[in-house]
């Protein structure tokens, strides 16, 4: 990400002239992603709240405007606690759903 200045104020440049899928993920209180890899893209996820994230066995809080990346084949998830949680995600490589390698999900959905 690049963070451009203006007179008027600035703006954050995530993705130029690249192949990318972006979402709007919310999570809701309480509730937590499915901990996955994906085998043909990698991640770049930007928190539009403050936010939990786990890479691998590591997990960490993140706060509002923070910025984590995610290796293909790494195994990350975002879960929350008392708040929802609202993030950006782009996706670099090649984008399906059905690149989501669940390892573990708590919806019965592995």
């Amino acid at each position: 990400m690049k963070e451009v200045i203006r007179p008027w104020g600035d703006f954050k440049l995530f993705v130029k002239n690249k192949k990318c899928t972006v979402k709007l993920l919310k999570v809701k209180p309480k509730q937590k992603l499915s901990l996955q890899y994906h085998r043909e893209r990698g991640e770049l996820w930007y928190f539009l709240t403050d936010g939990y994230v786990q890479q691998g066995i590591d997990k960490k809080r993140v706060g509002r405007g923070e910025i984590v990346f995610i290796k293909k084949g790494q195994a990350h998830r975002v879960f929350s606690k008392n708040k929802s949680i609202l993030f950006l995600e782009i996706s670099f490589g090649k984008y399906s759903e059905k690149d989501e390698v669940r390892i573990e999900d708590a919806y019965g959905r592995e």
